[in-house]
């Protein structure tokens, strides 16, 4: 099993700035990508941004430019940076992680979620 803990979320100002973190834990071989997806309220979950191991980036369109995905493989640590947030980008974000583990094989974990709100 692969626990991923989430923490980084609140509330900000539009044009305003957050750093998520997402650190996995457990009985872990390897984790290949890892990555945020978010869920707005009424809407499909979607990604925003995943990250290889080796460090290879995708975004979705909405946030090139702004946002940038970051990992410490040392760590099991993702992060993501989020810069001039928009009232769009409020929504749950979810922490992913493409995982193998003796016990399990390989398999993908979600965390639990933390919610970003951008409103003045």
């Amino acid at each position: 099993q692969v626990q991923l803990v989430e923490s980084g979320g609140g509330l900000v100002q539009p044009g305003g700035s957050l750093r998520l973190s997402c650190a996995a834990s457990g009985r872990i071989s390897r984790i290949y990508t890892m990555g945020w997806y978010r869920q707005a309220p009424g809407k499909q979950r979607e990604l925003v941004a995943v990250i290889t191991s080796g460090g290879s980036t995708n975004y979705a369109d909405s946030v090139k430019g702004r946002f940038t995905i970051s990992r410490d493989n040392a760590k099991n640590t993702v992060y993501l940076q989020m810069n001039s947030l928009k009232p769009e980008d409020t929504a749950v974000y979810y922490c992913n992680a493409d995982s193998l583990t003796p016990a399990t094989g390989r398999y993908e974990y979600w965390g639990q979620g933390t919610q970003v709100t951008v409103s003045s």
